[in-house]
């Protein structure tokens, strides 16, 4: 994935000019927003809510669910680091619902926090939570799930930092491995087991396309939505394999995803093999050979040292892509490790 994904806040890169010509002189300048904070050498790199400088500011964190254990680690890497960098995680948990979500950020606002850390429940819609942080004042870092640069554009919101997966070279190195595994010129008739609201996603697909057509016999037969849910894609894997009998892989790409169609290809009793992003705590097999994992405990952790740091008058990147492992046959992800 690019950067094109990440809007950054123009105000930043305005005041980023402000301290350049401000560079020797000695003082905080406060762009009205609140409190200032201030970079070494004491000129100013953006302007920050006064509750930062509270003891334990708040981080408002904004999570879809606690059903998908990816979500229930990512909460505990929060939490754990929040403690450990002196600030509060006030966690809000939306039950897979936009406008819950929304409402759960509205009221996190009220409270005045020190930044907001977004997991969007779906990419467009979590544009409007942006926009309301920015009217607020709290700047917002997101992370996994990308909020929509077109909604942005509409929403004219922007955020300071995005951090997740490198889902582009997931999705390719899952290709590659099929490749390796079923050749690079063996007939594959592929589905894709997908979510096509999630950016993230989206990219994962891109990434695993662009590397597939390394083989020419490749062909992606059908595609299906999973909804992110083990149940749902257990049912829509099922419909898959009825309407394709020449399917021979499943290219599913979140972990529930995973999940589902690996309980479907096994009631069928067909030879399909499912590759993907992992699913929690399952051993792979010959008929689920290789799968990438993220480390959401581990996003959560770094998410709020990036807070800090931004906090603390350090720059920050606008973008933070991390590396996926991956297993093969014969081999668990860890607690922790999903997709």
């Amino acid at each position: 994935m690019s950067s094109k994904h990440v809007k950054m806040n123009s105000a930043v890169a305005a005041t980023l000019t402000v301290t350049a010509l401000l560079a020797g002189c000695s003082g905080a300048v406060d762009t009205g927003t609140g409190s200032t904070n201030e970079s070494e050498g004491g000129s100013t790199a953006v302007s920050l809510p006064e509750s930062c400088s509270s003891d334990n500011p708040t981080i408002a964190v904004l999570l879809p669910n606690q059903t998908n254990p990816y979500y229930v680690s990512m909460k505990e890497g929060f939490e754990t680091a929040a403690a450990e960098n002196g600030f509060t995680a006030e966690v809000q948990i939306a039950g897979d619902d936009d406008a819950q979500q929304l409402a759960q950020a509205q009221a996190a606002l009220q409270k005045s926090p020190c930044a907001i850390a977004l997991n969007p429940v779906k990419s467009e819609p979590a544009a409007a939570i942006v926009r309301e942080a920015n009217d607020a004042g709290v700047p917002v870092f997101t992370v996994n799930v990308i909020v929509d640069e077109d909604a942005l554009d509409a929403q004219n919101a922007t955020i300071v930092q995005y951090l997740g997966a490198d889902n582009h070279a997931g999705g390719a190195d899952v290709a590659t491995q099929v490749l390796e595994d079923m050749g690079t010129d063996a007939e594959l008739n592929i589905g894709f087991v997908t979510e096509p609201d999630e950016v993230p996603v989206v990219i994962r697909d891109e990434g695993f396309t662009e590397t597939i057509s390394q083989n020419p016999n490749a062909e992606i037969v059908a595609t299906v939505d999973g909804n992110v849910k083990a149940t749902d894609s257990l049912e829509v894997t099922t419909d898959m394999l009825q309407g394709n009998p020449d399917m021979n892989v499943i290219f599913a790409s979140t972990g529930p995803a995973a999940q589902g169609a690996k309980e479907a290809v096994e009631a069928s009793g067909r030879d399909v093999k499912v590759y993907g992003f992992c699913a929690p705590s399952v051993t792979l097999t010959d008929n689920y050979p290789a799968c990438v994992a993220q480390e959401p405990a581990d996003y959560g952790k770094r998410v709020v040292e990036q807070i800090a740091a931004y906090v603390g008058g350090e720059s920050v990147e606008s973008e933070i892509l991390r590396p996926l492992k991956m297993f093969v046959s014969g081999q668990t992800p860890g607690e922790g490790e999903v997709g």
